[in-house]
């Protein structure tokens, strides 16, 4: 497992303390596998999920930053959705 995705799940876990999602997502990172989330948390892992977004490197560090609106990375083809979306907005929402 790559040190860089266990940092990723660590902060995304610290931005969705509290939140309320309970769906199940994955990122998937070129290059670099998985992150799923689930209600349990974010962990690295390849499971299935209700909805999976792939983006390169760049793309998902700047979205887990903040300095990439998720919305803006798909609509300019940065960020691919394949699932069902109203989960991917679930997430985006309980991210920011």
């Amino acid at each position: 497992m790559s040190e860089t995705l266990e940092q990723a799940a660590a902060a995304m876990n610290e931005k969705l303390a509290g939140s309320e999602f309970s769906a199940s997502a994955k990122f998937e990172i070129e290059g670099m596998g998985a992150i799923f989330l689930d209600s349990n948390g974010a962990r690295v892992s390849d499971d299935e999920a209700d909805v999976t977004m792939s983006a390169d490197a760049e793309t998902f560090q700047g979205i887990l930053t903040g300095e990439m609106n998720p919305t803006s990375a798909f609509m300019s083809g940065k960020l691919t959705i394949d699932g069902d979306r109203g989960t991917a907005m679930q997430l985006a929402s309980a991210l920011a």
